[in-house]
């Protein structure tokens, strides 16, 4: 008999995180590390767990994720919109407080290309009269 499972893909910039959601004891691995191994900031560790704060399922799930693309804030933030579309899955009685606090919404800003001619995007040459 297969265990239940609950996946879901979260997104962040660049960022590509693929969360599965199996019931345990809570342990969280990224990329087959520990979530304290993999990201260094403490404050980004707990916003990855703010989804399970909010819904009180802390310590329910095991979570096993996949994530690439991006720098590590990315990451952690596209890690926290799978947790959260997971826990849908779980039990769609949550999406009030998920929705509340924002973790389902997509945020889709990302950096835009630069142009040629152009020092950046949009930052042009510095004016010169002589």
């Amino acid at each position: 008999m297969a265990k239940e499972m609950y996946a879901a893909t979260g997104r962040r910039k660049r960022s590509v995180a693929r969360v599965r959601l199996v019931p345990g004891s809570g342990s969280v691995k990224v990329n087959g590390k520990p979530v304290d191994k993999y990201f260094s900031v403490q404050s980004v560790i707990t916003e990855i767990f703010a989804p399970f704060k909010s819904t009180e399922t802390d310590g329910k799930f095991d979570v096993f994720v996949n994530v690439n693309g991006g720098g590590f804030r990315g990451q952690a933030e596209a890690i926290r919109h799978g947790i959260a579309r997971a826990l849908l899955q779980y039990e769609d009685s949550l999406r009030p407080t998920l929705k509340k606090e924002g973790f389902l919404t997509r945020d889709p800003r990302e950096k835009e290309r630069k142009k040629y001619g152009l020092h950046r995007a949009r930052k042009a040459r510095q004016y010169r009269k002589r």
